[in-house]
């Protein structure tokens, strides 16, 4: 028997192409200024579903993403002024687009959290999750 209302989650998918350098020893080859391109997921995510049985609308959940990611598609992040004094790293730049998306949302959504992914390339990823409620 099942107990408790099933959690579900619905994901999107778009992609940022991006500059930056990582100024810190610690990245080696990385602290020189270069290209980056990055494979986002955005999944959201419900405790049950709305009355009409989904978790979000799958096309404002597309628009919330590339409206997201619309400020930072071909920017040198050295130079973009959400990242001054900071090191752009995947990790940064998940938790960049996770908080932007969160204000995109607004109030009243109904949502439990939001997690953003970013493929590096096919063998490394990063991915930060944030409650909503």
């Amino acid at each position: 028997m099942i107990q408790n209302t099933p959690v579900f989650r619905l994901s999107v998918d778009d992609h940022l192409m991006i500059a930056h350098s990582l100024n810190d020893p610690y990245f080696g080859p990385a602290q020189r200024l270069h290209g980056a391109t990055l494979a986002i997921t955005a999944t959201f995510e419900r405790v049950g579903l709305t009355e009409h049985g989904v978790v979000m609308d799958i096309g404002e959940a597309n628009r919330l993403l590339s409206e997201v990611l619309s400020g930072l598609r071909y920017q040198n992040l050295d130079e973009h002024p959400d990242f001054v004094e900071k090191l752009s790293t995947t990790e940064v730049i998940v938790q960049h687009i996770a908080l932007r998306l969160a204000e995109a949302l607004g109030s009243g959504h109904g949502l439990r959290a939001l997690e953003v992914k970013a493929d590096e390339h096919p063998q490394a990823r990063a991915s930060v999750r944030i409650e909503l409620e």
